[in-house]
């Protein structure tokens, strides 16, 4: 848990640990270390563009530091790496703000840094989310190059499971190419089953909720969705309301919905623009939204209407200036 004064507090801890030690120290290192931890696991509690201002802050402390030329050899690699990890946390949020561009090149600075200090995890999960940014572009067979790229870099485990559901199973399904896809998600199933601690939380991690929407984003892209159904109904079980997590879930429900259940699947989504505001609204929200929108054109029931004019007049994330959404 954290509050909104907590968030700049962690990186004025690292500017007041720099001023103590200019050139880096172990010190900063481990400190660095539990800033990227706090901005992982407090991701969804904030305004994307305020934790994207923090993320950038915490950064480029640590980058005026390096480029200092002093910092002893034992510390750079621990500063490298948290380089790598805070553009990785950058990069997700350039996507949430639908900046691709952006998240492109943050993505890719964190594997360009996850390669150079051999983290095997960093350098899969920028790998990983390389992928989501392609697959959020339709560009399916580079997202599937990227995520065999992510399998064969991440370890064992947990960041192995991520990789083939979160990158993998989804591409492929995107693809249509679905008996690669059912192996795909059988070997997430079983790097999780292998793993001793199983599901993490935290924007680097990896829980129930998140694997089950992939099951259901996959199902639906392969014409399967009454399974899709399942999925989405165990994804929003393990969420809490109103938060990114449940956003996602419900609005995939309602997506596979729409084909039958038409009425069903517009209140579900006017149920999430009620209790989202627009600000905490993310771009992959807003697609999954645009999605079913264009779902239920020429549909005729009960709230698609209503719908259809809340998807119409909904708030931009970010306005012509390049402002956030209040």
């Amino acid at each position: 848990m954290t509050t909104a004064a907590g968030l700049p507090a962690v990186r004025e801890s690292l500017q007041l640990a720099l001023l103590a030690d200019p050139y880096g120290s172990i010190e900063v290192v481990e400190l660095a270390d539990a800033a990227v931890e706090h901005y992982a696991l407090t991701y969804p509690k904030h305004p994307t563009y305020l934790l994207f201002e923090e993320v950038r802050a915490a950064r480029g402390l640590l980058t005026d530091c390096l480029i200092t030329g002093h910092v002893p050899e034992q510390v750079a690699g621990g500063l490298h790496r948290n380089v790598g990890w805070l553009s990785a946390l950058m990069g997700n949020l350039a996507f949430h703000l639908d900046d691709h561009t952006g998240a492109r090149a943050h993505l890719a600075t964190a594997t360009a840094y996850g390669t150079r200090t051999d983290d095997a995890r960093l350098t899969a999960w920028a790998l990983g989310a390389q992928s989501m940014v392609a697959r959020a572009e339709n560009r399916y067979e580079t997202a599937l190059s990227y995520a065999e790229r992510a399998v064969a870099h991440a370890p064992a485990g947990l960041p192995r499971a991520q990789a083939h559901a979160w990158a993998q199973l989804t591409s492929l399904a995107g693809l249509g190419r679905e008996q690669e896809a059912d192996t795909a998600l059988a070997a997430a199933t079983r790097e999780l089953e292998a793993d001793a601690v199983g599901f993490a939380a935290g924007r680097f991690g990896f829980d129930s909720a998140e694997y089950t929407l992939h099951q259901a984003e996959s199902a639906i892209a392969l014409g399967h969705h009454n399974r899709a159904r399942a999925a989405a109904e165990t994804s929003i079980a393990s969420t809490a309301v109103a938060t990114p997590g449940w956003a996602a879930a419900a609005l995939v429900l309602a997506q596979a919905e729409a084909p039958t259940q038409p009425t069903d699947a517009a209140q579900r989504a006017l149920d999430v623009l009620a209790r989202v505001p627009a600000a905490r609204l993310r771009s992959t929200s807003r697609a999954r939204l645009a999605r079913l929108d264009q779902a239920l054109t020429g549909v005729s029931a009960t709230g698609v209407g209503d719908l259809h004019e809340r998807v119409r007049v909904l708030v931009p994330l970010i306005d012509n200036h390049g402002n956030a959404s209040a």
